[in-house]
């Protein structure tokens, strides 16, 4: 079985902390869709490690790590990763192995995607710019380049012809986008035979032949079940499944072989650029968060827009996963707050309602509250349950009473060791 870790949120959730927490109890872990987009964090013996493709268990010495087909690869950004690796003394070549069926990132990819934001002037989505969406066109468009090109002698010849088609498409937004593309594919080429120093697999073959051994696999998420292309706040969303059906198509794992389903969400929300966000906060409670829980994209650097738990779209996120445990994220962020509040309704267009409509844009919807009793513990130096103030366990109740899953694990700080098993 394939046991599934999942952000339920609006990403930068945790994922990569919790995995590599997990990371001893697999023998694979498997990263299934996104790309550099991504940022998981790890934290660790004082050092503190952002991923953007590499999975997150690549810091073990008994887990395989895979980037599964579903995943787009920039080769460029890729070669920062591993180059950062290089210090820690992991053996890169037998520990990580790359689907000949991902898809390549190239560097006309990124100048369409800013040439694309850059043309919605005030109605941009908030692209991170690592030209994921454009890639990820290409490969619906059936032109995308993968990594199994790359053993072929006629690669550049297809790049070629590809990049040729993307600088036409980037004189069609007639914007302003100076770049110099010989310098950028000079970088690329080198980036390329880097990558192809690596394992490429045919990773279906090698993710069934793992299962009927017995193998223990965690597929790992990206972003979070709110940007899922389908399923998430559209337009705002990232450009491929980031649900649990993602897993199934990013890495060619049949749905009956999908075992345990971890959801992991802060105990309030974040969200990183633009799009509606009905539960943020423009007050001291939210400047407080953002401060206390150090709120910067891993990868973007951006400042993550905060607010309370929104138990609506939680809800909306744990059923279309099938979630069938828990992970809260960050609960040492809330001490001190006198009360909490928790989102348990909307009010949309004069109706009080309790699922996630289409549109949740603030002129239609209205958060209703409940109000609970906060803590003033510290819980950075927790490590039982036992130790957690009774106030946080009658907010953790009051989520399982909600949700219907049990929350089986309560993050109380960034590293590792900062994780409490109820």
């Amino acid at each position: 079985m394939v046991d599934l870790l999942l952000g339920l949120q609006w990403g930068d959730e945790g994922k990569g902390k919790i995995v590599d927490v997990l990371t001893k109890d697999y023998d694979i872990i498997a990263r299934f869709q996104g790309g550099p987009n991504a940022g998981h964090t790890l934290e660790f013996d004082g050092i503190k490690h952002v991923l953007h493709t590499i999975p997150s268990g690549i810091f073990h010495k008994n887990a395989m790590n895979i980037v599964g087909n579903g995943v787009v690869i920039d080769p460029v950004i890729f070669k920062k990763e591993l180059d950062n690796l290089d210090k820690f003394n992991i053996d890169i070549i037998s520990k990580l192995l790359i689907s000949r069926k991902a898809h390549l990132i190239l560097p006309t990819h990124r100048l369409l995607d800013a040439a694309s934001e850059t043309a919605k002037g005030k109605a941009k989505i908030g692209s991170t710019l690592k030209g994921i969406g454009p890639t990820y066109m290409d490969k619906t468009g059936r032109n995308g380049m993968r990594v199994g090109d790359l053993e072929f002698d006629n690669w550049k010849t297809k790049y070629r012809n590809l990049a040729n088609k993307h600088e036409a498409m980037i004189g069609f937004y007639n914007v302003d986008i100076q770049y110099d593309l010989a310098e950028l594919e000079e970088v690329f080429y080198e980036a390329v035979e880097k990558l192809k120093e690596l394992t490429f697999i045919d990773s279906e073959e090698y993710m069934f032949k793992a299962q009927a051994e017995g193998k223990k696999i965690l597929a790992e998420g990206a972003q979070g079940s709110l940007l899922d292309i389908d399923f998430g706040t559209y337009p705002y969303v990232t450009s491929s499944n980031t649900t649990a059906a993602g897993a199934c198509t990013g890495l060619g794992v049949a749905p009956n072989k999908i075992g345990r389903v971890l959801g992991i969400f802060k105990a309030y929300t974040t969200r990183v650029g633009s799009g509606p966000f009905p539960t943020e906060l423009f007050d001291n409670d939210g400047e407080t968060m953002g401060r206390v829980g150090n709120e910067f994209g891993a990868t973007t650097g951006r400042a993550r827009r905060c607010g309370w738990l929104d138990l609506v779209a939680l809800k909306y996120a744990v059923q279309i996963n099938g979630v069938t445990e828990l992970m809260m994220m960050k609960a040492d962020v809330l001490s001190g707050f006198k009360n909490i509040k928790v989102c348990t309704a909307y009010k949309y267009k004069g109706e009080e309602i309790q699922h996630l409509p289409y549109n949740i844009e603030s002129e239609n919807i209205a958060p209703i509250y409940t109000e609970m009793k906060g803590w003033a513990k510290d819980l950075t130096k927790m490590t039982k349950a036992e130790e957690l103030p009774p106030a946080l366990n009658d907010y953790i109740a009051f989520l399982e009473e909600q949700l219907n899953v049990p929350i089986k694990i309560v993050s109380v700080g960034p590293d590792r060791v900062q994780t409490i098993n109820r």
